[in-house]
């Protein structure tokens, strides 16, 4: 299955990032993926690890992970959201009942082995892992699409994970723009550079958001974001460390509709009138009509005629091929003048 068979040609594709903000509970996760149906997202994505393979014993938490889960290791802190395969194959079922696809990214060997048992769909790579080679060998073998973020990255990096990918017969790439700090400030952003990934690998692109508002992934649909992925939470009080950089249902919701009203509004790009603007051209437009009363047998100059709305005979662009014209009838002031008035 390839990356078109997946997302719909304009309409960008929206991933529901709850990640652990199930806090390890099969019963929150599962509440997750009913809210982000109705929010409107394509799809749900988990984190898939095993903690022994993720992090050392004494891994120290991110600043942001110390501000919300307080002191302590990311090995004591992941190991609390870890989903077994039962999990997994239970939330999968859920979410494709619901009409969502479900999504994890992998942080290990083990994990992508868990998920290709329950057959997902594609790959997401996240950030931390753009130049883990050998992780990405073991998924590109896998042949199925890959969404790529690239925060923390230089140009340099994301070739090397690109060529890894496309060495061993993955082209089904999409490369997701990041900023890896948790929220991202808007000056930080720096949304130019998604355009700069498409331009250099000429891949699809897409933005994986830590902003703490719903403009930024609007604005990367209106630049060309095909994938858009933004952390989704019940409830931004809960305890855990990304609950206060998501989004709530309500929220998440309204980026949604944003997003499909600005995938509208930018329609076909083809310049012309369309149906609903006829109407107001027809009130709206001017015709060239008698400024004065013109005699029969009189020959049109400037100064008799005058341009006023609607739109119902000769338009101001035709004025240089009636003047110097013999009326040919009498023509009553405010008259729209035709061809058929003058010789």
């Amino acid at each position: 299955m390839s990356m078109f068979d997946l997302f719909k040609q304009n309409k960008c594709f929206i991933i529901a990032e709850a990640g652990v903000n199930h806090n390890g509970d099969i019963n929150i996760a599962k509440k997750l993926i009913v809210a982000a149906k109705d929010a409107g997202a394509d799809a749900i994505k988990f984190q898939t690890y095993k903690t022994e393979h993720l992090v050392t014993r004494n891994a120290p938490k991110a600043n942001y992970q110390v501000r919300t889960t307080g002191e302590g290791t990311q090995f004591e802190m992941l190991k609390k959201f870890e989903l077994s395969l039962d999990d997994h194959i239970i939330l999968k079922k859920y979410a494709e009942e619901m009409g969502l696809m479900f999504i994890s990214t992998p942080f290990d060997f083990e994990s992508v082995d868990m998920l290709e048992k329950i057959n997902v769909p594609l790959y997401k790579i996240s950030s931390g892992d753009l130049t883990n080679i050998p992780l990405l060998r073991y998924i590109a073998r896998l042949r199925k699409p890959m969404l790529v973020s690239t925060g923390m990255s230089n140009l340099g990096e994301v070739e090397l994970a690109v060529n890894t990918i496309k060495e061993h017969g993955n082209y089904d790439i999409v490369l997701l723009h990041c900023t890896s700090n948790y929220p991202t400030n808007y000056d930080d952003v720096n949304l130019r550079a998604m355009i700069t990934l498409k331009d250099a690998f000429k891949l699809p692109v897409g933005y994986s958001d830590h902003t703490a508002g719903i403009e930024i992934p609007i604005a990367a649909v209106t630049m060309g974001a095909i994938v858009i992925e933004k952390h989704f939470t019940l409830d931004n009080n809960m305890e855990g460390p990304d609950h206060k950089i998501s989004l709530n249902p309500d929220n998440f919701k309204n980026m949604v509709q944003s997003i499909r009203n600005v995938e509208n509004a930018l329609g076909d790009g083809i310049k012309r009138c369309n149906k609903n603007e006829e109407r107001s051209r027809y009130v709206s437009r001017k015709s060239i009509v008698a400024k004065r009363k013109i005699n029969m047998g009189e020959k049109l100059t400037i100064d008799m005629i005058d341009f006023k709305r609607p739109e119902r005979g000769l338009l101001p662009i035709m004025v240089d091929l009636i003047i110097g014209k013999e009326a040919i009838r009498d023509i009553e002031k405010d008259d729209i003048i035709n061809f058929n008035d003058v010789r």
